[in-house]
Formats: structure tokens, sequence, C-alpha cells
């Protein structure tokens, strides 16, 4: 599949209720998504980066330059045989796995529609039903308000696994 174009989207997403850490609280994602096209077909994917380098060195505002500046040019053009090809094509960029790692998953989910198969099919998974996984709920204003919230997490994960 040729690289035709790489279009990087940032969008700001108000959060449902803040999230605090011991770095400050936030009340909205800033968030880039990334769509690689080619033959008429787009793959996505998303940068995961936080607004600040305090969770670790990668930020919003850094990935946009590494993967607009760096990633994204050294895919453009090229005609790539398979997803796992894109990593060997930007791991001389040290560092920024969220940067490149969020072109790369773009990649992954166009291989996936491109040869019409579900994208979890496609990255070799199947292996397992479920996922183990769990919530950060973060610093709350109360011990009250923390004991509501998770116990409103505790509620959602008994009714899901009925």
């Amino acid at each position: 599949m040729k690289i035709e174009r790489i279009v990087l989207r940032q969008l700001r997403m108000p959060l449902v209720h803040f999230f605090e850490t011991s770095f400050s609280r936030t009340y909205e994602r800033d968030i880039i998504i990334v769509e690689v096209l080619s033959e008429g077909l787009s793959g996505w994917g998303e940068i995961t980066a936080g607004e600040h380098p305090f969770y670790n060195e990668e930020w919003t505002a850094a990935a946009w330059l590494i993967a607009h500046d760096y990633v994204a040019p050294r895919l453009i053009g090229r005609d790539i045989a398979h997803a796992t090809e894109v990593d060997a094509l930007s791991l001389h960029i040290r560092g920024h796995n969220m940067a490149r790692g969020g072109v790369e998953a773009a990649v992954w989910d166009l291989q996936a529609r491109r040869n019409g198969t579900p994208l979890w099919k496609e990255i070799g998974g199947g292996a397992r039903n479920e996922i183990p996984c769990g919530v950060s709920i973060g610093i709350q204003d109360s011990v009250e308000q923390l004991i509501e919230k998770i116990e409103l997490e505790l509620a959602a994960a008994i009714n899901e696994s009925r």
C-alpha cells in the first residue's frame, strides 16, 4: 500500500469529570488523531500523549511536531508491503513512542481495512476473550467523593461482568 497522505487533527475534548494527579487537575484532553490515506481508504490512530511533560517525556505539542516533521515525511510516498515496516522507518527517532505509535496504529488500521479484516485480528489478537484492565480515578476533593467514585466504578464493573 502506498502511503499517499497523513493528516493530523488536534481536538480538545472536555472530560465528564476532572482528573487530578499530584501534577495538576485536568478538565479537558488535548488529543491528536492521525489519519493515513492510501488507495481511497483511511486508517485511524491516536497519539495519547498528555498535555504536559509531567507523566513522561512526551506531550501533545511535541508529539505533533515529531509526527508531522519526522514520522510522516518518512512514510509519505512509500510503498509499504506490511504495517510492521513502519517501526523500522521511524526507529532512529529516539523516544517519542506515543507519536511514532499513533502513526503506526493508523497504518495498522489502514492495512486491516484494505484486507477487510478486523483490526484485532490483523494485529494478531484473539487469544483472549477478555482483557484485564482497570480504571484510574485520580485525586478527589474529599475522601467522601473518592469513596463515591470507587463505589460507582465497582458497580459498573459488577454490572459489566453479568
